[in-house]
């Protein structure tokens, strides 16, 4: 692996998508949660307090900071689904890794609020018909960002934090 920060590579995204290649990604979303909760099973205080790469989040930050994002984008497609390209409100996500609540919580609430965040995500993206993929938002960084691109965004993202564990634990031979 060249870059600790991307175990799976950058994102990159293909436009459009076909119904298969949404599925999959939706499946992806749902998939997300257990994922998360195999790769910390088992960890120790010590490993979960243990950054993933030098200069990164530690792993009880990387745990916190999924369910912290994936609710920021369940926001973002439901404001996209009933407005008409909102513009959404970015986050601080660096300093929200520093605050207490995402040092010091025990893993098992975010595990917790990721696994039932994840089943209303899913219950609405498995709901939206074909026009809905189109809808939008506008990101004050990226533009504006469809429906369709953002689902293979937050696909990404779970394998991509999920790597970053897997990848420690490889690494440090837990």
């Amino acid at each position: 692996m060249a870059d600790p920060r991307y175990p799976i590579g950058k994102f990159h995204f293909d436009e459009p998508q076909n119904e298969e290649q949404k599925s999959k990604l939706i499946a992806e979303i749902a998939q997300a949660p257990a994922n998360l909760r195999a790769a910390v099973k088992d960890l120790s205080p010590a490993q979960l307090d243990t950054p993933y790469r030098d200069g990164g989040w530690t792993v009880r930050q990387v745990v916190h900071h999924v369910p912290d994002s994936h609710l920021n984008a369940y926001t973002r497609f439901k404001l996209a689904l009933t407005e008409q390209d909102p513009t959404i409100k970015p986050y601080a996500e660096d300093r929200w890794a520093q605050l207490a609540d995402t040092k010091s919580t025990p893993i098992e609430i975010s595990l917790t609020l990721l696994d039932t965040l994840h089943d209303r995500w899913v219950r609405l993206l498995r709901s939206l018909q074909p026009e809905d993929w189109k809808r939008s938002f506008r990101h004050p960084e990226l533009g504006l960002v469809s429906l369709e691109k953002n689902l293979a965004i937050y696909a990404w993202h779970g394998r991509h934090h999920v790597a970053h564990v897997v990848e420690l634990r490889r690494r440090m031979a837990w």
